[in-house]
Formats: structure tokens, C-alpha cells, sequence
């Protein structure tokens, strides 16, 4: 239950209502649920359905298809956390004899590691499980299309080795792993390999008439970490407000930011679309706004979960149809609607609780070469950097306790700043990778390299 203080207003609740209601009429879905996350909970639930008098609400699973590779993709980072992998090693020396072995364990989880998209025929959503009891069965005698490393392509068998992977390092069922490590310590306790009662049916629409066709429930078999699970709104909106700020008792926050930040080569297109990939997590811009979840979809079914980190909002959006509404552009448009409507407040701005004058003589303005930089001290406790004007390279540093500061975004990722000084102890300049940055533009009393012109600044003769 929400608190009058985080209830949303009733215009946002009826704009949310009016979106998903026209999804489900114009994408002729049997039925789709919606929950909207604001402040780590979920604040607006909604439902439209084709059956009179009955409305699924947040407890109702339906299938949520490849938003499962997120679950499989923090299992994974689990394992990366606790030393028991490198996201460098390469398949092959925890997994041995798949022939996709050169693949890294950071590629597949990117889908970089050149698998093909689909296991062999028969096509795998709607044939059982054990027609591929082995994953030689789902990679194929050919497992590799494109070379390691250098394309994203999206690549189901590239999680069912995961999966195994999984499996291979706990010594259990990769479905009990998640129940266990994932489920449990979250509560999400209405998501499951197999359906749960109360459940959506699974339907097909047909494309020139307004008939339906029950699809089949096939088991996954080794194919379930790239897609079989259940879930509902109410729980995938508790796995949202995990994604966004993670949880010690499942991955720290800084381990969640890790999977959104990109991590696969785009193509071509998907630089004009803004889209990208992470560990795990989908990344896309709808308008000026970045948005990270995952899309699902099996035979009958249609899911999407999308989070907003700067907006502190984010929306799961389910149905029950092979095709038809659109559910990433509606997922991104409920968090648009409250991002909006209803613009996160911030924290209040306080001081810093102490002043360390040798922190305190960083600040202010600095200049790389002629280009004018401000470094400012933070609350946090963080310096940051950023030109005074116009775009350009920007960071946070984060202090490593010496004196000296690490980079924490951006062109100066893991870069040092460190600050050089004077006999006296006055700071002469900063240096920050080999570049250095001066109190005025080519300071001749700081070690500017190629040095300065004796002669100094001076106009046209």
C-alpha cells in the first residue's frame, strides 16, 4: 500500500490508464497488465482486459519471454563477484567442449560472442525442450557465425550457455539457483519456471480478423535461461526497483550499474536508433531520456520492462498475444507520463559535513590547454569536472585516500587526476592521464609540456 505522499496525482493515473487501454484496443491484446515504479515501489497498477467483468491485477502471471536473460545475466554477476569467474575468461576454461570456448564470459552475456540468434530447427518457443537435451543440441554443429568479440548479435543459445555455466559452477539447476540466490532474497515470489495459478492463457490474434488461436506451453527445457519464466507485474516491478539500485543481498548497486552501462559494439543502425546493449540489459533513448530493461516475447505472450535511472521511474507492461501492441513504445511512454507529470523531487542540497582544505584548494576554475574546466566538491564527496561552456569531457573522481583521484565516467574512466605541487606545498597543476590542467590557459610558472613561449601572450603586429 502507497502513502498519500507517493499515491501519483489522479491526471497522471487516468493519462496512464488512457495509454495502456488504448494499446490494448489498437493492439488487440486479450489482456494487458502495467504497473508504473516511483521510489523503489510500485505506485499505479493498471489492467484492460476483453473479458467482462474480470480485470488480472498484480498477481496474475504471464510469461515474460527474454526478460528472463536478465535474471540468468545477474546469477552470472553473482558468480563474478564472489571470485569464482572473470567476466575476461573465456567460456571454454569453466565450460569446456561447447566449441564456442574463445567466446569470453562478458561477450555472451553482450551478445558479442558471435552465436547464432536461434538453436537448430525445429524453431525452439514452440517445440519441447527435449528435442535439445544437450547443449550441443542447442548450439549446433556450427556454433560460431560471426567472429568473437566483434558484433552485437543477439544470441538466444549464447544464455543457455550461460545457463550451464550456471549450473556448472553452483553444482544445481539453474532454476533452483534462481530461486535461491534471486527470488527468494527479493521476494518475488510469484515468479516461476512453470506456470503458477492464477496465469494468462496464451493466445495468437489473427491479422485479418478478430479471431484468436490458443498458442501451446512448451517447456524450455535447456533453452529456460534465455526465456522461460513467469512472472507478474507486481514482481517484476520489485525486480525494477532492484535494477535501479540494486541489493546487497543479491548484487551491490555498483555491480547493477555495471550491466547498464553498454558493453557491446553497435551496429550501424543502431547508432542512428540510439540503442544499445549491456550485461544483461537493454539501453535505448526514447526522446532526450535513457532507458535500460530487457523486451520479452514467446509464443502468446509479450513483456517489457523498462527503468529510467536519472527519473527514478520505471514501467512493466505485459500481455497475453504472440503480436500486436507495441510494448516498448508503451513502457517507455508510462514512464514519460510520470517523469512528466509528476518531475522527481530532489533530495535537498546540505553542505559538506567537513572541509578538507587540501580538497578545498582543488576547487574552482582550471584550464586544459585554452579550454576552461570548473572542478567542483561535492556533498558526496566527489570531485567534479566540466567545461564552463558548450559540451565536452566531463567526469566524477572518486578520492583514493593518497591524495590522488580515480575517474568514474567518461573519456577519464579509471583515469588518475593527481594533483602536483610546489616546494611550498602550493598546487602547481593538475594531472589527469599525461593531461594537464593549469590555473591560467598555458600557466608558464606549471610544467606544461612542449612548455611556453617566453615571450607570452601577445597580439597581431
Amino acid at each position: 500500500m502507497t502513502t498519500p505522499q507517493e499515491e501519483l496525482l489522479p491526471t497522471t493515473r487516468r493519462t496512464l490508464l488512457h495509454r495502456i487501454a488504448v494499446a490494448q484496443a489498437e493492439g488487440r491484446a486479450p489482456s494487458l497488465v502495467a504497473a508504473v515504479v516511483r521510489g523503489g515501489r510500485a505506485v499505479w497498477h493498471g489492467a484492460r482486459t476483453s473479458v467482462d467483468g474480470h480485470g488480472p491485477d498484480e498477481t496474475v502471471q504471464y510469461r515474460i519471454g527474454s526478460i528472463t536473460k536478465t535474471f540468468t545475466a545477474v546469477l552470472v554477476m553473482r558468480l563474478r563477484d564472489e571470485g569464482l569467474l572473470d567476466l575476461g575468461d573465456p567460456l571454454e576454461k569453466h565450460l569446456p567442449g561447447t566449441g564456442a570456448g574463445e567466446a569470453t564470459i562478458a561477450e555472451l552475456l553482450a551478445h558479442t560472442a558471435g552465436l547464432a540468434a536461434e538453436s537448430p530447427a525445429p524453431w525452439w518457443e514452440r517445440t519441447p525442450g527435449t528435442l535439445r537435451p544437450q547443449l550441443s543440441d542447442v548450439l549446433g554443429e556450427q556454433p560460431l557465425l560471426h567472429p568473437v568479440g566483434r558484433r552485437h548479435h543477439y544470441s538466444n543459445p549464447g544464455y543457455t550457455v550461460l545457463g550451464a555455466l550456471v549450473e556448472e559452477l553452483r553444482g544445481a539447476p539453474w532454476e533452483d539457483v534462481l530461486r535461491n540466490e534471486i527470488l527468494q532474497p527479493l521476494g518475488l515470489h510469484r515468479t516461476s519456471a512453470q506456470p503458477q495459478a492464477p496465469h494468462a492463457g496464451g493466445w495468437a490474434v489473427h491479422p485479418w480478423a478478430d479471431a484468436i488461436l490458443p498458442e501451446p506451453l512448451e517447456d524450455l527445457g535447456r533453452m529456460a535461461p534465455a526465456g522461460q519464466l513467469w512472472s507478474t507485474t507486481g514482481d517484476l516491478a520489485r525486480f525494477a526497483a532492484f535494477l535501479a539500485a540494486g541489493d546487497d543481498r543479491v548484487l551491490s548497486a555498483e555491480s547493477v550499474r555495471e550491466m547498464r552501462t553498454p558493453a557491446a559494439p553497435a551496429e550501424a543502425a543502431d547508432v542512428l536508433d540510439g540503442a544499445a546493449y549491456g550485461l544483461g540489459l537493454q539501453i535505448g533513448r526514447h526522446g532526450d531520456r535513457l532507458l535500460v530493461g530487457h523486451s520479452g516475447s514467446l509464443p502468446g505472450f509479450l513483456a517489457n520492462l523498462t527503468l529510467s535511472v536519472e527519473d527514478d521511474v520505471a514501467a512493466v507492461v505485459l500481455a497475453n498475444c504472440t503480436s500486436g501492441p507495441l510494448l516498448g513504445a508503451v513502457g517507455a511512454d508510462l514512464v514519460r507520463i510520470v517523469a512528466e507529470a509528476e518531475p522527481r523531487i530532489p533530495e535537498p542540497w546540505r553542505p559538506l559535513r567537513e572541509v578538507d582544505p587540501a580538497v578545498l584548494e582543488l576547487a574552482g576554475q582550471w584550464y586544459w590547454g585554452t579550454h576552461a574546466f570548473g572542478l567542483r566538491v561535492t556533498a558526496d564527496g566527489l570531485l567534479r569536472l566540466a567545461p564552463l561552456t558548450g559540451g565536452g569531457r566531463r567526469a566524477r573522481f572518486r578520492s583514493n585516500g593518497d591524495g590522488t583521484w580515480t575517474g568514474l565516467e567518461g573519456y577519464f574512466t579509471g583515469e588518475l587526476l593527481r594533483p602536483a605541487r610546489r616546494a611550498d606545498g602550493a598546487v602547481s597543476h593538475l594531472d589527469l592521464g599525461s593531461f594537464v590542467f593549469t590555473r591560467q590557459p598555458y600557466d608558464p610558472e606549471a610544467a606544461v609540456p612542449g612548455g611556453v613561449d617566453p615571450e607570452g601572450w601577445r597580439g597581431i603586429r
